[in-house]
């Protein structure tokens, strides 16, 4: 599994493109997830491009982006037409959006088609461009339970649409992540690694306060020191070479956070190597 640091873990903090890019080269990430509001900004300084990533060996593994899939139509294709032009600036092939603002409860029939119809639409020029749409699994999005999920799947039916897997959240709308995994695993093209202290601070994540430099942070804890259990999950994606996944980190003590996190992963990749080449094929039990 490939591993990336998120641009908006350093939403509050004064820190360079450059700053960031050489930390994560230096600490052994292989890609970035850059922020919209980040691209937005780094777009009248062409010094900062994905050739100068590639050459420390790094790569922007998604655009992560919000849009619109509701409202005022001329924007909205304005808006898609820009971030598809700065994905393929940076040479990635995926832009993450949410699947609306609303519960996928709260939306009737004649909206949910709308609102469909419209990210199919979205979809179809992001293939045109040899890009794919990855809808976050997000509460209070179209993409909030498992069975709105599948059926969004089913809506826009089009090749370029993935999910970008965000376990927590899936853990959040009460599914086994691992057991819904395997369900919609052909569908996912990325994925968003966080956890939590108890249930009771999943608002913590809520994006009024995640984007409030004021926010609490409290509840936000490492990767798998939280009350969703990760032991499951990950060894189904930590052996996959062309898997890849972002720490997506909201809390205090950022740099140090996610070097603690990628080392916990990489001790548990390590882990299951020596356990999978144990079981030499024709070994006996007793040896294994």
């Amino acid at each position: 599994m490939q591993l990336s640091i998120c641009t908006i873990s350093f939403r509050h903090q004064l820190v360079s493109m450059d700053n960031l890019a050489e930390w994560a080269c230096c600490h052994g990430f292989q890609g970035i997830e850059l922020w919209g509001a980040h691209a937005l900004s780094l777009e009248a300084q062409p010094q900062y491009d994905a050739k100068w990533l590639n050459d420390m060996g790094l790569s922007i593994s998604m655009l992560s982006d919000y849009l619109p899939i509701a409202g005022d139509k001329r924007n909205a294709w304005q808006k898609c037409r820009h971030i598809c032009r700065l994905a393929k600036q940076w040479d990635t092939k995926k832009v993450r959006t949410f699947a609306g603002h609303q519960a996928s409860r709260d939306v009737g029939a004649i909206a949910r088609k709308e609102m469909t119809q419209r990210l199919k639409g979205i979809c179809e020029y992001a293939a045109d461009q040899g890009l794919d749409v990855l809808v976050e699994t997000h509460p209070g999005t179209l993409a909030d339970t498992s069975s709105s999920i599948v059926q969004l799947i089913e809506e826009v039916d089009h090749p370029a649409l993935k999910l970008n897997y965000d376990t927590l959240h899936v853990w959040e709308s009460g599914e086994d992540p691992a057991q819904f995994h395997q369900q919609v695993e052909e569908h996912v093209g990325h994925y968003h690694l966080k956890n939590v202290l108890s249930r009771e601070l999943l608002t913590v994540f809520a994006p009024e306060n995640v984007y409030s430099p004021a926010g609490s942070r409290y509840g936000m804890v490492p990767l798998l020191e939280g009350a969703m259990d990760y032991q499951q999950f990950l060894p189904q994606v930590l052996g996959k070479p062309n898997a890849t996944a972002s720490l997506e980190w909201f809390g205090h003590n950022v740099k140090q956070t996610l070097l603690d996190d990628k080392a916990a992963l990489d001790e548990m990749k390590l882990s299951l190597l020596r356990e999978n080449s144990s079981r030499i094929v024709g070994c006996p039990d007793y040896l294994t």
